[in-house]
């Protein structure tokens, strides 16, 4: 069977069957961003004008407000996803792969949170 090369290591070995769930919640979140975002852009046409208080006044709607807030956490979740295979293809040494995954976690977590405690606000009308 060939021990002495690549594909002679690896060949009768099958898959290693870790990557179809990454990539099926990569395609959803794909989907539901677009879904989302083509629900934002023609919510925000149909807006009256884009003053602050209108646009405020369409964001305190339960409706709206929960829509955009799945659109930050899908997104982000989406962006997480993509760079964590860029980091996993590009980023070889062990210690250097684990900072940049912290370093991501850290960074997604983060603005996730803070879009969402915004959109909070603003729902709950503490915009003043």
């Amino acid at each position: 069977m060939g021990n002495g090369t690549s594909i002679g290591r690896v060949r009768g070995q099958g898959s290693a069957h870790s990557g179809t769930h990454h990539w099926l919640v990569q395609r959803f979140t794909a989907i539901g961003n677009l879904v989302l975002g083509l629900w934002l852009a023609f919510s925000l046409l149909r807006l009256p004008n884009y003053s602050y208080t209108s646009v405020i006044d369409w964001i305190a709607h339960p409706l709206a407000g929960t829509a955009v807030g799945l659109f930050v956490l899908s997104s982000f979740w989406h962006a997480r996803l993509g760079l964590q295979v860029l980091i996993e293809d590009y980023v070889h040494e062990h210690a250097n792969k684990f900072a940049c995954m912290a370093l991501l976690n850290l960074a997604t977590f983060a603005g996730a949170g803070l879009g969402l405690v915004s959109v909070i606000r603003l729902v709950l009308g503490a915009h003043q």
